[in-house]
């Protein structure tokens, strides 16, 4: 899945919000599950709506229609308070690239987001075994830069983008007709 490229020209870890990192550790944590218990990570996104979790899956013939699916997911949420979009994928290490779960993740009208993932080895009786602590890879794009904080949407705002949003092409309209 992994081709994308995030740099990291910092040796300082940045403080994330609280929330940023509650999801992104979050979002780290449902990949394991899933890789220990099914073989493999369709890529998925989690949106923080007030109380609530959203987890949609992002599943895709190439790497770059997993990361469209979930901008487009993540960009259109209106009132999300925060996301993570996660996939399995790698980093080039001193010792050469390593498998790695990559979770990136955004505050709503931030500039920038951030990555923050789990090295895992597969050994030879197919045990997958996690590094103990996540690592902070680099700042990553953040798909939800041009939204506003959650608090800023009226309910009407809302309403209208998820109720009456006739361009869509997900089938929701299909009904009417």
């Amino acid at each position: 899945m992994a081709e994308r490229l995030i740099e990291n020209n910092s040796t300082e870890i940045p403080d994330f919000p609280e929330l940023l990192e509650q999801v992104l550790l979050f979002t780290l944590d449902e990949a394991k599950e899933k890789i220990e218990q099914e073989g493999e990570v369709v890529p998925f996104s989690v949106l923080v709506i007030k109380d609530n979790i959203f987890i949609e899956t992002h599943p895709g013939e190439n790497p770059e229609m997993c990361f469209a699916q979930a901008q487009r997911t993540v960009a259109g949420a209106r009132g999300a308070d925060a996301y993570a979009f996660c996939y399995d994928g790698y980093a080039d290490t001193d010792a050469g690239q390593k498998d790695m779960l990559i979770a990136e993740g955004g505050l709503p009208g931030e500039d920038v987001g951030y990555a923050v993932g789990y090295l895992y080895t597969l050994k030879a009786d197919g045990t997958l075994v996690f590094e103990d602590e996540p690592m902070y890879i680099g700042e990553a794009p953040n798909f939800m830069a041009g939204l506003k904080a959650a608090s800023e949407y009226s309910d009407e705002e809302i309403d209208e983008k998820y109720v009456h949003d006739d361009d869509c092409d997900c089938g929701c309209h299909d009904e009417d007709e």
